[in-house]
């Protein structure tokens, strides 16, 4: 195919982040967006002083001058480009961040610390009205540029996909607060899809895992910079043929036709796919929820059913090749935290014994307990084939559970998409989450200014005090 026949998808999008404006945008979108704010930030109070987030900050402290721009919850402040990594990988530490149902991407943990850096690194007053509206770019961008590549598709290739679609997101959220050109936009996001990339085997107990999104977050910021210093970037990087975005990591693609391109901008200002961003009830995977609601169903319907192990044959967990793939695997003792959050069979086991899965379910003390390893032995995933022929049925899982008295009769129930995907989460249960997730983190007069601050966004305040108040030493995570 010559370059001339390609739909012009870059320029479309690039001329969309420059035009867009807050009175464009109908108010359900621009409320979300704050409320995925706050639920971002609620993650990052929470991952700021965890074991690898301190490793991780204490290593980048050493190689990084100071600057201005803050390291939240550690009292330091570093120059833009460190500032949007360690940020990030707080957002990301706990596997408690939001995600996009079908483009799999954590926007929090991208567009958020890239603003935040960049508004500090600026000479000129930033109000609360143009960071809202940058971040609602981001938040939109990053799951469009992933449905060019099927979504979830890559994410069962190896590639870590929001590492993947994250820098463009970053680059255009940074882009719009710079108030650049259509060009430079494009010259950005050329500049930071260059740089994407990340791999999925880092889910199996690293730290740098809770890492990649940074390097996404940083490497955008990086390109906007560097455009908005007139450096040129990859012009229609979406859609070139032979070493663009779509066409490369397009290549191996498992589905038919390989690539969507079109959808990047397919419906873009129309259908908003920050309304399908999806904020996490449980403190695991993505993928392991379908797996979680399963065990909640089975213990409504069936109070007693997990009261005995012993009577416990087997529980089979059919997935989504993409499910499967990231989470139908069981971890080995000892374990970390990361891999434990990553395995569906281990939070099942959470489910079960505690009937619950959040934070206090991945402390170190609770990994070593013998009644949950005991479970997750009788736990087993599968593949199932149908649950791949389209984007709902992606979300798909079916646990079935069997007996050691042959008499006994098995039980099976299906769940069509976890609690937080259908339904979302209330704007009023994210909320709770954050209230929740901080209430003893951080000071509550802190916290209320915090809720206070996000909540306004898009009244013309400054944006000064947020930053000062995030920037304050928070506490250690209880049990780590």
């Amino acid at each position: 195919m010559r370059d001339q026949q390609v739909p012009p998808i870059t320029a479309e999008l690039c001329e969309w982040v420059y035009s867009l404006q807050l009175s464009d945008i109908p108010e359900e979108v621009i409320t979300r967006t704050k409320y995925l704010i706050l639920d971002g930030l609620a993650c990052a109070i929470v991952g700021s002083h965890l074991p690898w987030s301190e490793t991780g900050t204490k290593a980048v402290l050493s190689m990084e001058s100071t600057g201005p721009c803050s390291v939240w919850g550690w009292d330091k402040k570093v120059g833009p480009l460190p500032a949007a990594l360690l940020n990030s990988s707080f957002i990301q530490s706990f596997e408690l961040d939001d995600f996009h149902s079908e483009s799999p991407i954590h926007s929090s943990s991208v567009v958020l610390p890239a603003l935040c850096a960049l508004s500090q690194h600026l000479k000129s007053e930033i109000t609360d009205s143009q960071f809202l509206l940058a971040a609602l770019v981001g938040y939109e961008v990053g799951p469009r540029v992933g449905l060019g590549l099927w979504g979830g598709d890559i994410l069962s290739r190896g590639w870590h996909s929001g590492a993947v679609f994250g820098p463009a997101a970053a680059a255009a959220a940074a882009s719009k607060l710079l108030k650049l050109s259509i060009e430079k936009i494009e010259d950005a996001i050329g500049i930071a899809c260059t740089q994407a990339g990340g791999l999925m085997s880092a889910q199996y107990g690293s730290m740098v895992k809770r890492m990649q999104h940074g390097f996404a977050a940083r490497n955008g910021l990086f390109a906007a910079l560097m455009a908005s210093q007139d450096y040129t970037g990859i012009k229609k990087v979406l859609e070139i043929p032979y070493g663009g975005f779509v066409s490369t990591f397009g290549n191996g693609g498992t589905r038919e036709p390989s690539t969507t391109p079109h959808r990047i901008t397919e419906d873009l200002g129309k259908n908003w796919e920050i309304l399908n961003i999806n904020v996490k009830p449980y403190a695991s995977m993505a993928a392991t929820h379908g797996t979680i609601d399963c065990v909640r169903r089975l213990q409504d319907h069936y109070p007693d059913v997990f009261n005995d192990l012993e009577a416990v044959d087997e529980i089979i967990v059919e997935m989504s090749l993409p499910a499967f793939k990231k989470g139908g695997w069981a971890p080995k003792r000892p374990v970390e935290s990361t891999s434990a959050q990553m395995s569906a069979p281990y939070a099942a086991a959470c489910q079960i014994v505690d009937r619950s899965v959040l934070v206090q379910q991945f402390v170190p003390v609770s990994l070593e307990r013998d009644e949950i390893w005991k479970w997750v032995d009788k736990i087993r995933c599968t593949h199932n084939s149908e649950f791949d022929k389209e984007k709902k049925t992606m979300w798909f899982q079916r646990m079935t559970v069997t007996f050691r008295d042959a008499a006994k009769e098995k039980l099976e129930v299906f769940v069509p998409a976890p609690r937080g995907v259908k339904p979302l989460l209330t704007n009023k249960e994210i909320l709770e989450k954050w209230r929740m997730l901080t209430q003893d983190m951080i000071d509550g007069k802190v916290k209320d200014r915090i809720e206070r601050s996000v909540l306004s966004l898009g009244s013309g305040g400054e944006l000064g005090e947020l930053f000062e108040v995030l920037s304050r030493q928070t506490r250690r995570l209880a049990g780590f």
